[in-house]
C-alpha cells in the first residue's frame, strides 16, 4: 500500500483526521454468504455493518480475502456530496493524473447520478483528470447519508491463478473457499505455523503460502501427496512442505490447522475414525477450522473443542459444514 508521500498528494490539513479509517466493500454468492461473514468477522474483529461494506481502523490488503472487492483509504468526509466536493478542493496532485470513482456500495444511486457526483468532486481537485490508467484513483461512497472520499485500492486477485492447478480432485476445495478457510484459521499473520493434516492436492497450503503464512501438510494417500508436490512446484513453493503420514501418528504442535475431513461419498467413514482424527487434531493444534459434510457439534465438544463459529457453503446439493474451534 502506497503512502501519501509516494502518491505526492496534498490534502487540506483542516479536513483530514489523524485517525486511520478504511471502508471495505465486499461481494459473495448467496451459497457462500455465511463463510464470507465468518471470514470478514475474524479478519476485522466485528461483523460487517452493511450488506456490502464495512468500516475499520484495521488495514487488510484487499487481495487477501476472496470476498473483498475494494478498500477505500478514507481521507475526507462530508454530510453531503456538495460538502464533499468543497473539501475535495483541498486536494492537490501537482502533475499526477487521477480519476474519481463512485463505489457501488452503501446508499444507492442511478448510473447518471453516480457519474454526476464523480464529475462534481473531480473538477474541484488540482491535477490532471484521466479516466484510463491514472496515477491515482479516488473512491467515494455514501453510507447513511455520510460521504467518504479517499484513495481506492483494488485487489489484484492473484489467487484466481490458483484455480488452474495441474492436479486436483473434483470435490477438492476451490481456491476461493480454501483462501477463506486459511483466513479463518489465521486472521492475524505473525509467527504462526499452520497445519493441513489431510492436505489432498495442497489447495489450502497454496493459499496459506501465497498470503505469507508458514504452512505444511500431511496426507495418508501417496497419490494425494504426489499431486500436492506437483501443484506446489507449479506455483514456486517447496514440494517438501508435504509428506505421507497419518495425522494420528503426527507429533509436534501447531498454532492453527485446517482439517477437511475425508468425504464418505462412496464408502462409509467409520465413526471411531472421525473421533480419533478430531482428538488428534486437538492434541496437535491450538485453533482449527474443520470442514465436514455432516453436523459435527456434539463430536467436536466431546473431543475437547470449543466452538467459536459455524457456517455452511453449498454447491448444488453438496453442503460443507464449517466449524471454527479452539
Amino acid at each position: 500500500m502506497m503512502s501519501l508521500h509516494e502518491y505526492d498528494i496534498a490534502f487540506g490539513e483542516q479536513f483530514v483526521s489523524n485517525k486511520p479509517s478504511y471502508l471495505y466493500t465486499y461481494a459473495c454468492h448467496e451459497t457462500e454468504q455465511e463463510l464470507c461473514c465468518m471470514e470478514l468477522t475474524e479478519l476485522f474483529g466485528h461483523e460487517p455493518e452493511g450488506e456490502n461494506w464495512l468500516q475499520s481502523e484495521r488495514w487488510i490488503d484487499p487481495d487477501r480475502s476472496p470476498f473483498l472487492t475494494a478498500c477505500l483509504d478514507v481521507r475526507l468526509t462530508g454530510e453531503s456530496v456538495e460538502r464533499m466536493a468543497e473539501k475535495a478542493g483541498s486536494i492537490h496532485l501537482k502533475n499526477r493524473t487521477f480519476k474519481v470513482v463512485c463505489l457501488k456500495a452503501g446508499d444507492r444511486f442511478s448510473y447518471e447520478q453516480s457519474r454526476g457526483y464523480e464529475r462534481m468532486v473531480g473538477r474541484r481537485m488540482t491535477g490532471v483528470a484521466q479516466m484510463k490508467d491514472p496515477d491515482v484513483t479516488f473512491g467515494m461512497v455514501s453510507t447513511g447519508g455520510i460521504w467518504r472520499l479517499g484513495i481506492l485500492h483494488e485487489p489484484e486477485r492473484a489467487w484466481l491463478d490458483h484455480k488452474q492447478k495441474p492436479q486436483n480432485y473434483s470435490t477438492g476445495l476451490s481456491s476461493r473457499i480454501a483462501r477463506a478457510l486459511v483466513n479463518l484459521a489465521v486472521p492475524q499473520i505473525s509467527e504462526v505455523m499452520l497445519l493441513d493434516p489431510c492436505c489432498g492436492m495442497g489447495n489450502v497450503l497454496i493459499e496459506a503460502l501465497s498470503i505469507g503464512i508458514t504452512a505444511e501438510g500431511r496426507d495418508i494417500n501417496p497419490l494425494a501427496i504426489r499431486g500436492a508436490r506437483v501443484n506446489l512446484r507449479h506455483y514456486g513453493y517447496d514440494e517438501n512442505l508435504v509428506a505421507i503420514q497419518d495425522m494420528n501418528s503426527l507429533q509436534g504442535h501447531y498454532d492453527a490447522s485446517v482439517l477437511d475431513l475425508p468425504y464418505n461419498l462412496c464408502s462409509v467413514f467409520p465413526e471411531e475414525e472421525k473421533l480419533q482424527m478430531l482428538r488428534s487434531l486437538r492434541r496437535l493444534s491450538d485453533r482449527a477450522v474443520i470442514v465436514s459434510t455432516e453436523p459435527l457439534k456434539e463430536r467436536l465438544v466431546n473431543t475437547g473443542w470449543k466452538l467459536l463459529r459455524h457456517g455452511t457453503t453449498r454447491k448444488g446439493s453438496f453442503v460443507r459444514e464449517i466449524w471454527l474451534c479452539e
